[in-house]
């Protein structure tokens, strides 16, 4: 018998606290108080985006939030950036080729990623861009882009600047008005501490004045509709409503700990993890800007890799994430955002390490764990 830890980089753990107020009677969307909460969230969701713009939430999983972020901004024919560095990098590309639009594809080694002066390098030679689309963070390869500096490259053209931070928001100190990002999309069930459903776009004016011509189709997705209904504190068509309820008592939660405390024990938890690979004899598969949301660890060689997530999950209870694509059977991923502390991390760190020794990798019991423990102690206050 044992208990069951989430450690995946979403879906992701729901704290108690959320969980209950999910649980009570459901209210109906067209009435005061619901307006109520709705409003009291919106106003949350500026606070943590960063912005004095207005945060549209859809009862969508983060991949509608980037597809509504695409056909309210672009038309048919529209020459677009997308950076391939990971399975999300291509949804971008798969996005722009699904309404028509033209990409030009920045391919980057797994692993790593681009730089602001790729991109200035790409937007001289293409100056009828419309838009540069990337991740934040590609948890796929548990990488981050230097989104701010990107942001300022981007700024200086007529392009907008659309960013996946559907594992970057909440993790991150993504500051949208300062950093003059013009999209934003994130999505519930990552370091929102909620279950699949919500997702959540932001766009700047320069965005905006690109609404106006923008001719790919849409109708769930039309954002201009939603935000006029937002003004009034509902929603063009039926919301989430618990999942709403939910995200304003989790909003609270980070509220409480505060912005600069909340990035900081995201960094921490990804120190420890890195740490303990590390300790392991392991190494982290991220060549540069290791992601603070999830860590991708590369398994050694030898070993039946396919096997290490289900010998975690079935045998010991912990549900971490295996490698997609190419890296199938060659990375394990843990998440530590959201509702995740050091304990969690802790346990999933043993678990891992179990498995190792059940594949037969050979190699110094518990100094992982002595690793992530050293980590943790010196940031002790952050969790107290």
């Amino acid at each position: 018998m044992h208990k069951k830890y989430l450690v995946a980089p979403g879906p992701t753990p729901v704290p108690s606290e959320v969980l209950l107020e999910m649980a009570k009677p459901i209210i109906h969307h067209r009435t005061v108080p619901f307006e109520k909460i709705f409003g009291e969230v919106l106003a949350d969701l500026k606070w943590l985006f960063q912005t004095q713009k207005d945060v549209l939430i859809l009862a969508s999983s983060g991949t509608g939030a980037m597809e509504s972020s695409v056909v309210n901004t672009l038309s048919p024919g529209d020459k677009v950036i997308t950076v391939e560095g990971g399975k999300f990098g291509e949804r971008w590309t798969e996005i722009a080729k699904a309404y028509g639009l033209t990409p030009v594809v920045l391919k980057v080694e797994w692993g790593t990623t681009c730089s602001a002066d790729d991109i200035k390098k790409l937007l001289d030679a293409n100056k009828d861009t419309k838009a540069v689309l990337i991740q934040a963070c590609e948890t796929s390869t548990a990488v981050s882009y230097p989104i701010k500096e990107i942001a300022e490259v981007v700024s200086k053209t007529d392009a907008i600047f659309i960013v996946d931070g559907i594992t970057g928001v909440g993790v991150d100190d993504i500051r949208f008005d300062e950093y003059k990002i013009d999209v934003l999309v994130s999505g519930s069930q990552k370091a929102f501490m909620l279950p699949p459903g919500l997702g959540f776009v932001c766009l700047s004016d320069k965005a905006w004045k690109m609404n106006e011509t923008s001719k790919c189709p849409k109708y769930y997705f039309n954002l201009k509709n939603e935000l006029k209904n937002h003004k009034k504190n509902t929603t063009a068509y039926t919301p989430a409503v618990s999942l709403v309820i939910g995200l304003k008592k989790a909003l609270e939660i980070i509220k409480q700990a505060g912005l600069a405390n909340w990035f900081k024990k995201n960094a921490v938890l990804a120190e420890a993890t890195r740490e303990a690979a590390k300790g392991m004899g392991l190494s982290v598969f991220a060549k540069m800007n290791p992601a603070n949301a999830v860590t991708a660890i590369s398994l050694p060689e030898g070993i039946e890799g396919n096997k290490v997530p289900d010998i975690m999950q079935d045998t010991y209870g912990v549900t971490a994430a295996g490698g997609q694509d190419s890296l199938k059977g060659k990375i394990v991923r843990i998440g530590h955002l959201g509702y995740i502390d050091p304990s969690d991390i802790l346990v999933t760190l043993q678990r891992l390490e179990w498995t190792l020794k059940d594949l037969g990798y050979k190699f110094d019991m518990g100094k992982g764990l002595a690793s992530a423990q050293e980590v943790f102690y010196k940031n002790k206050t952050l969790f107290q």
